[in-house]
């Protein structure tokens, strides 16, 4: 155990131990534990004739799955910030997951998946990916949420060069159309994912909510050897 958290403290510092783990573990109950709570609740179909003209190209389903591995860099690059801002964004993620929670519970809503063609490649990927993720929990959309944060998390830090910045914003933003071309989510998911990851970063940086988040930290901390 020593040695794992040894090995940990050269990538990231200590203090950022439970907010990665809070942020993962979190992310994870509020998905599957509203599609267990709300799974056959009625859903609302909010797909617009805007939606309808975007065309399906299964190929952005590399963007859409690749993005995990962004979303691991970018975490921890955060995470290697000071202790203030640490508990700045982790306490936005954490606030972004419980609207998220209410809203999945609260608007229940899904979409209609294209009739793809059993043949290719990347439409063999994409019919995998729609077998083993339901069409549900999709306002807001976590996958532009989560980009998003990735993003503004490193907007304007001198200690990450200029040129990720602005490849980060690039992939956020292919992200987000990623979404929309392998007709995982709808427009309005894809706005309401952007908007809820400012709000909630904003929140995050000019509200005691970090302050609280550290203290809460901080108490956990104790019970940690």
């Amino acid at each position: 155990m020593k040695r794992l958290k040894k090995a940990l403290t050269k990538i990231i510092p200590e203090y950022s131990f439970i907010p990665l783990a809070l942020a993962l573990s979190f992310n994870f109950l509020v998905y599957y534990g509203a599609r267990l709570v709300a799974g056959n609740w009625h859903h609302y179909n909010i797909t617009t004739p805007l939606d309808r003209r975007i065309p399906f190209w299964s190929p952005s389903a590399f963007i859409y799955l690749g993005c995990y591995l962004f979303w691991c860099i970018n975490y921890i690059l955060i995470a290697r910030q000071s202790k203030k801002e640490v508990c700045q964004f982790f306490s936005a993620d954490l606030l972004s997951r419980l609207i998220c929670l209410v809203c999945f519970l609260a608007f229940p809503t899904t979409t209609v998946r294209p009739y793809v063609e059993p043949d290719g490649f990347w439409n063999q990927v994409i019919l995998l990916l729609y077998s083993i993720d339901a069409a549900d929990n999709l306002f807001p959309s976590i996958h532009c949420l989560v980009s998003w944060f990735c993003y503004i998390g490193i907007k304007r830090k001198k200690e990450i060069p200029v040129w990720y910045q602005r490849i980060s914003c690039i992939i956020a933003i292919l992200v987000c159309i990623s979404t929309l071309t392998t007709k995982q989510h709808v427009l309005i998911d894809v706005i309401g994912g952007i908007l809820l990851a400012e709000i909630s970063f904003r929140i995050g940086k000019h509200t005691s909510i970090a302050q609280t988040y550290e203290r809460f930290l901080d108490k956990i901390q104790r019970f940690i050897p």
